[in-house]
């Protein structure tokens, strides 16, 4: 009798055990599941901007941005230190203090700001509420660690300091940081992309201020409610909007990310032509190009140096409709400024683009 008392003991100790195991996953699992799937944040205006600011942007040469400038609402003239062939896009300002070249556009540029802070509030007020291992991960550093996709939230602010940190998904996944304070990445820190992940598709909403450290390398769009620094050479695959405050950059590269797309039997069709900034750009020795069509059509896509001349051509036949990528092998070339220009139908587009050996 004895015997089967224990025997029965032991048996239920087990099922209390998994009992007890099976309790704990329950509440565990209910905190995985609570990535759910996040539409990207809507930039309008904005997304055309590498560097969008309220006060300032100041740069220390040389620097290699592609996309947009723009300041707003302080005058032209508090666009400081770029050379003429550091900025490749268009400078904007409210008034005619700008730097040579840049073109005055206040009522573009308020449309931008507002889209920003459409953009911002977007962000900032997506549900459901960030719970578990998607609040606070890492206790505010996510240094070392490997993020899926999803909502994050931040309760102050976010550093990533000591190691790098990984984003992992899909060419379709989004991610959105929520962080209530500051964003500051530490000197030389990485933030390395897997599985298809894109720069496209990242969003960091800052409460007040970003500062990317020393030769960082950083992707994503940054919205930041007061200013944003990127130290000596630091690297930004994305955007830096800073809605009030400054933006600073020393030597640093900022590329608005192109948005890639697999094109496959069943996708809808783009509803227009259209024609993509090369990416990267700056690049050596190769760039994708990348590009849409809406219906079939000839195409014949060109490079041209800075008068116009034909250099080469990558593209001329008819091509159908949908999403279209060609990579640009430019080791025979010489550094320099160089244009690709599209041509669909009635359809022509030329950018500008940045070869650097």
């Amino acid at each position: 009798m004895k015997s089967m008392l224990s025997s029965l003991a032991r048996r239920t100790r087990r099922l209390s055990g998994l009992l007890s195991l099976g309790l704990t996953l329950s509440i565990v699992s209910p905190a995985i599941l609570m990535a759910q799937p996040q539409a990207a944040v809507a930039l309008g205006a904005a997304g055309d901007f590498a560097i969008l600011a309220g006060s300032l942007v100041s740069n220390v040469p040389a620097s290699a941005i592609t996309g947009d400038l723009g300041l707003s609402p302080a005058a032209g003239s508090l666009i400081t230190g770029f050379g003429d062939a550091e900025v490749t896009g268009i400078i904007y300002t409210v008034d005619a203090s700008g730097p040579a070249g840049s073109i005055v556009s206040a009522a573009l540029l308020a449309t931008a700001k507002g889209d920003l802070t459409i953009a911002y509030n977007d962000a900032a007020g997506r549900v459901p509420v960030p719970t578990d291992d998607f609040l606070n991960p890492g206790s505010g550093n996510i240094a070392g660690l490997t993020l899926v996709s999803g909502l994050y939230k931040f309760t102050s602010g976010l550093s990533i300091a000591g190691a790098d940190v990984t984003l992992t998904g899909s060419e379709t996944d989004v991610w959105i940081f929520q962080i209530a304070s500051d964003l500051v990445v530490a000197n030389g820190v990485q933030v390395i992309l897997a599985g298809g992940a894109q720069a496209a598709n990242i969003f960091w909403q800052v409460g007040t201020s970003a500062t990317l450290g020393t030769s960082c390398v950083f992707h994503g769009t940054i919205l930041a409610d007061q200013s944003i620094s990127l130290g000596t050479g630091a690297v930004l695959n994305g955007r830096a909007l800073a809605s009030i405050a400054a933006v600073t950059i020393a030597s640093s590269t900022i590329t608005v990310p192109v948005l890639l797309t697999s094109t496959v039997e069943g996708d809808l069709l783009p509803d227009g032509f259209g024609l993509s900034q090369n990416y990267p750009n700056p690049f050596n020795p190769s760039t994708m190009i990348n590009y849409q069509l809406p219906v079939s059509s000839q195409v014949t896509l060109t490079i041209n140096d800075m008068l116009g001349r034909e250099l080469g051509v990558l593209v001329n036949n008819v091509q159908g409709a949908g999403r279209h990528q060609i990579e640009w092998d430019a080791r025979n070339y010489a550094s320099g400024t160089y244009f690709y220009r599209l041509q669909a139908g009635s359809f022509v587009s030329v950018k500008q683009m940045v070869l650097v050996k």
